[in-house]
């Protein structure tokens, strides 16, 4: 045995894990009815019951045989649900009852059933399905005639086509095939005996479908399918163990899907050919001019074939290009196609020298094998069918390919183009020659075919011919001819009106086909960049409701998931009119559960108004789109051209919120990020800086408590050592507090008029100790005015900057306080004669938990300078750092605006004429602050003003 792959051991794993989330399907598979699958899906279920598993009958037939019935007693039934129809109440199986009861094994009898229109799904293998995705094992009932595959197959045997259809993947996906067998005598005598249906229905079935010639058929097909599935499931046993290389080469098909009903059946004869093969398979529709004027009819049959495919597992795609041939084997080339499968379009039409695609891909392909597939029985008629049906369709889509008002007043039209070209003739024909006149004539074949299309083209043609012959070749007023070289002219002047018709025609079309697919580029392109450029999640709903809106001449609404996963209302950020008129948010809710599409136009509620779309992303589904298409958009949205666009649209918007979605997950991680940082710094710094203090207040008061004796100098000196540590830490607390009530605008200013000398001199006095050895000096104006501030906050203000600057500069240093007038502020700044601040930290510095060196040894935690700052910007002024330009040092300039100070009342007196006892007014030496803050007691001596010379001081 060989290694193994890893990314087959990953695919292994992930396929075993969703097989082991979903519910396992049991298939009772026959080869026709009566052969007893659902007796021995019944002996099946009665076994699993009497062994204690919750077994429950959705729906059963027993078609009035006694023992089929017998075996249903002793099991719970679901009560089917009633549903009118037509002015009719039919019963219908209760899928919501069997999700809500939840049993182990469900019984669901005729897989193939089609459910009455209004119910959930069209199809009861749909109900299967869902049932799986929840978990719940089915066991269900199927004969081969229904596989969709071999339908034809089953059709050209029996000479009966059967409606009811399953996809083969679903025959494929299920976890076990029982094969139900009976030989075709022991069936026919059942049938006989009414074991199967009644005596008279019996006899007729007998004569029909029952006949043993298509009985032998049918068990050779069932026997078949069984074998090549039990084949499929030993391949991949032996690929799951890594046995043997299995498809070293995998085939690949291309089933070249044209119009009419041909297509139907050679896309079920690929699927088998890709069955049979084991091979992936395309079914590719080329969309020519010629095929773009054809009738809706033709057209929808190729709609219909690409749809079938797709539920056949192939992969669908439609390719524009002016010739078929050539656009199918470059698209197979790139693909490396293997196979072409192409139908035999039967012998050339006389009328038409066009080759018939066949040949012409057999005689341009190289390297690529062509499969024709002739005509099945009855298509010719169907062809027949649907050409006279052409001509219909025709006419009624004449309006789509440029016609003035409808077909036959385009028609009229050309008429008239005739008569006025005939009657501007008349009147030249003294002065023009024949020939001139003939070129009048194409003329007006021109513009009837540029103007009104194809058929009144033509039909000018043939018009103009005659007129010219009619009324200006002699014998006039007469069809005859005189000269027989007349003849010659007639035909060349009608083989030329009809070349200049036709190509006319072509070219007008082909440029309003490139107008159209420019203009779906260009929406495309519109919508993608300004999803690009949107920020928020209603910015995408507007922009994506908008476009597809604006597209699809639809009503648009876009459904977005809630915090519990569950789909809600759209988000009025449209008009009413703009929106649906019902969005039915179960179905909504059921599209985004499952990320299927469903509504108008799909398998899943097709009788609803709206088409309900997932919104897909690479991560997850982000919510439900819903179109409601209007009679002005064209009432549908069903052709693959729309449904890929549709698809595509859905596909930006779901990328699109998306990128907003962990956009905002990016910045809530930033946020979380950064507070973490924050938080570290604050826990390092405060852990730091607390615990020094800490130690030596425990350090100094073990030494007070173990030494009761100690001398009384010795004692003094301890206790201003503790409380000098205890100060520190009010301080550390303090800046904590400070810089919490500033971010959180909870300190309330209380700004009064007052003298910056009286708080500078507060400062000087709270920073004595770190002042200690520095020299200090203060350069303050005689006539610097009186300010409006808060003198506590100031002071703190001050404080910080002082302790800051003893911190940073050496013992000895000079440190000066200097203020002045500056236009309408006053400058102050303080300046020290240390180190200086490092390059590029000027305005990093006033940010929280930032210092002037990363490992400082120094104590702090950062806060002073972002508390000066906030401190300054309450006070309407700005702040700054930098270094002293003539030497070492730093220097922090802070401005305060200059304001008005009002008058002192007549007969008062104050400093400077204004009174210190008014209400707006405090006295200079202020002995009140806000809570938390720290202030120099009131009875202390103030520093006294120098108003004109420099005070130098130094603290000791």
């Amino acid at each position: 045995m060989e290694r193994p792959d890893p990314d087959e051991l990953l695919d292994k794993l992930q396929r075993e894990e969703a097989r082991e989330q979903r519910g396992r399907l049991k298939i009772f598979f026959g080869a026709s009815a009566g052969v007893g699958k659902t007796f021995a899906m019944l002996q099946a279920a009665r076994k699993l019951s009497e062994e204690g598993t919750d077994v429950v009958v959705g729906v059963l037939e027993t078609h009035g045989r006694d023992e089929t019935a017998r075996l249903l007693e002793g099991l719970e039934v679901l009560p089917q649900k009633s549903v009118d129809y037509r002015g009719r109440v039919l019963r219908e199986f209760d899928l919501d009852g069997m999700l809500a009861r939840k049993p182990a094994v469900a019984l669901i009898d005729e897989l193939a059933h089609a459910n009455v229109p209004g119910t959930r799904h069209l199809k009861r293998w749909q109900d299967v399905h869902e049932l799986l995705d929840a978990g719940i094992d089915v066991y269900t009932t199927l004969n081969v005639q229904h596989l969709e595959r071999l339908n034809d197959v089953v059709g050209q045997i029996t000479g009966i086509r059967v409606w009811e259809t399953v996809p083969d993947r679903i025959f494929d996906l299920a976890d076990e095939v029982k094969l139900v067998d009976l030989p075709p005598d022991e069936l026919l005598e059942r049938m006989r005996e009414g074991k199967v249906y009644m005596a008279a229905q019996a006899e007729r079935a007998v004569r029909n479908f029952f006949r043993k010639g298509n009985l032998i058929a049918l068990r050779e097909l069932a026997l078949r399918r069984t074998a090549d599935r039990v084949d499929a499931q030993m391949r991949e046993y032996r690929a799951d163990q890594s046995i043997s290389h299995v498809w070293q080469a995998r085939e690949r098909l291309l089933v070249a899907v044209g119009p009419g009903p041909e297509g139907v059946a050679l896309v079920r004869a690929g699927a088998r050919l890709a069955a049979n093969l084991r091979a992936d398979w395309l079914a590719v529709h080329v969309e020519t001019p010629a095929i773009l004027r054809q009738s809706p009819v033709r057209r929808e049959s190729t709609y219909a074939a690409l749809k079938l495919a797709q539920e056949l597992g192939a992969e669908t795609l439609t390719l524009d290009g002016a010739d078929a041939a050539t656009t199918l084997l470059a698209y197979a080339q790139m693909r490396n196609v293997s196979k072409l499968v192409v139908g035999a379009s039967g012998a050339r039409r006389w009328w038409t020298a066009r080759t018939p695609l066949h040949e012409q891909m057999m005689r341009l392909a190289r390297g690529v094998d062509v499969v024709l597939i002739g005509p099945a029985a009855g298509d010719a008629v169907a062809d027949r069918r649907v050409v006279r049906g052409d001509w219909r369709g025709w006419f009624e889509s004449a309006p789509e390919l440029g016609l003035v008002g409808g077909p036959w007043r385009a028609y009229a039209w050309a008429v008239g183009i005739c008569g006025t070209v005939s009657l501007a003739a008349a009147q030249l024909v003294s002065f023009l020659d024949l020939a001139n006149i003939a070129m009048l004539y194409l003329l007006g074949v021109i513009v009837a075919a540029m103007r009104l299309g194809r058929g009144p083209g033509v039909l000018a043609s043939f018009l103009s011919v005659v007129a010219f012959d009619f009324f200006f070749v002699p014998p006039k007023m007469s069809l005859s001819v005189s000269d027989t070289q007349y003849l010659l002219t007639f035909t060349v002047m009608l083989t030329v009106a009809l070349v200049i018709s036709h190509l006319t025609t072509s070219l007008r079309f082909q440029a309003r086909l490139a107008t159209w697919r420019e203009r779906r580029t260009g929406a495309v392109y519109a919508m993608a960049r300004e999803l690009a450029a949107a920020l928020t999640t209603p910015q995408i709903v507007e922009i994506g409701s908008r476009h597809v809106r604006e597209v699809f001449q639809a009503r648009v609404a876009l459904l977005l998931p809630d915090s519990q996963g569950s789909v809600r209302q759209p988000i009025e950020n449209a008009r009413s009119e703009t929106l649906p008129a019902h969005i039915d948010t179960d179905v909504a809710r059921w599209v985004y559960d499952r990320q299927q599409a469903a509504g108008r136009g799909t398998n899943t509620l097709p009788a609803s108004d709206a088409y309900y779309l997932p919104l897909r992303a690479p991560m997850r589904t982000r919510g439900v789109l819903v179109v409601a298409p209007t009679p002005q958009g064209g009432g549908a949205i069903g052709t693959p051209d729309q449904q890929r666009l549709l698809d595509t649209f859905a596909a930006q918007i779901a990328l699109a919120l998306e990128r907003v979605h962990y956009v905002e997950i990016a910045q809530d991680a930033l946020v979380t990020m950064e507070s973490e940082r924050l938080r570290n710094s604050l826990l390092s710094a405060i852990s730091h800086d607390l615990r020094t203090p800490l130690t030596s207040i425990v350090g100094f008061a073990s030494m007070l408590s173990r030494n009761a004796e100690t001398p009384g100098p010795l004692r003094i000196d301890l206790v201003e050592a503790i409380h000098e540590e205890a100060q520190r830490m009010t301080g550390l607390v303090t800046n904590l507090l400070d810089m919490a009530k500033l971010q959180a605008g909870g300190v309330p200013l209380n700004r009064q008029w007052q003298m910056l000398e009286e708080v500078v001199g507060t400062s000087l006095r709270a920073c004595r100790r770190s002042l200690a050895g520095h020299i200090v000096t203060t350069r303050l104006p005689a006539d610097l005015p009186l300010l409006r501030f808060d003198a506590v906050l100031l002071e703190r203000l001050f404080t910080n900057l002082l302790e800051n600057a003893a911190k940073y500069s050496p013992a000895g240093s000079h440190i000066e306080i200097a203020a002045r007038v500056h236009g309408d502020e006053v400058e102050v700044s303080v300046s020290d004669d240390g180190p200086g601040l490092p390059t590029g930290m000027e305005g990093r510095i006033f940010e929280k938990f930032m210092r002037g060196e990363k490992e400082s040894a120094k104590p702090g935690i950062g806060l002073g300078l972002a508390i000066c700052r906030a401190i300054v910007e309450a006070h309407g002024g700005r702040i700054h750092a930098t270094n002293v330009p003539d030497g070492q040092g730093a220097r922090f300039i802070f401005t305060l605006p200059v304001e008005t100070p009002p008058m002192a009342p007549e007969g008062v007196d104050g400093p400077e004429g204004v009174n210190t006892d008014g209400p707006d007014m405090m006295p200079a030496s202020r002995t009140t602050a806000p809570e938390d803050m720290a202030v120099m007691p009131a009875d202390e001596p103030q520093t006294p003003r120098t108003p004109d010379v420099d005070t130098t001081r130094e603290h000791e």
